[in-house]
């Protein structure tokens, strides 16, 4: 019996599942999900037999991940799932093909926390490989500033919220090639997320 779309698909984030249309996530890739709460965006990935990793401070949304992944019989190891922070990550350099980081940078504490979780999504990718990040962001609305980069957004929250400028810019640091044009949704008076895809050039690529 074919699966429904919920089942095969799960909760994804429509802009990750963009990327899997698009063919940028396929089945014999290494998937690092860098806070990947409950596994929303790792069903399709699973079920399609992605070497799939992934990590969050969360002990319980971890536990669900390798729960899921035993349920649908990926054959991984209980160990490619792990409670950490991501401005620690325990996986060499170069180590993943795509690594996703979906709605998980807006909590930096400050912009020093937010560049040390960058350089550790961006070490572990490699070159060549995809750096999938959605975040909060200021391209379209006005908030408040209550410390340098953080804004409250409309449920009252405090999130390190970046620009176009502070995003090109930093793809610029990085020597990366932006894969899409960044797209932001604007949730009315709430808050705005942005899609930034970037991609790590290989040497040869100058």
């Amino acid at each position: 019996m074919a699966l429904t779309v919920q089942e095969q698909f799960g909760q994804i984030d429509i802009y990750v599942f963009d990327q899997i249309l698009r063919g940028n996530l396929v089945a014999d890739m290494r998937v690092l999900d860098a806070g990947c709460g409950y596994g929303r965006n790792l069903v399709h990935l699973l079920r399609e037999g992605c070497e799939v990793f992934a990590i969050d401070a969360d002990a319980a949304g971890v536990e669900h991940v390798r729960r899921l992944s035993m349920a649908l019989a990926t054959g991984l190891p209980a160990e490619n799932f792990q409670v950490g922070l991501i401005e620690n990550l325990p996986f060499p350099d170069g180590f993943a093909d795509v690594v996703l980081c979906n709605a998980v940078l807006h909590f930096a504490r400050d912009e020093r926390h937010f560049r040390a979780q960058l350089a550790e999504l961006w070490r572990v990718l490699r070159p060549g490989g995809m750096l999938f990040c959605r975040l909060g962001s200021r391209i379209g609305m006005d908030f408040e500033e209550v410390r340098e980069n953080i804004y409250v957004v409309g449920d009252g929250s405090e999130w390190f919220l970046v620009d176009e400028e502070m995003l090109l810019g930093l793809s610029e640091e990085m020597n990366a090639v932006l894969v899409d044009p960044l797209k932001t949704t604007i949730v009315q008076d709430y808050r705005c997320m942005t899609t930034w895809v970037t991609r790590k050039r290989r040497a040869r690529d100058g």
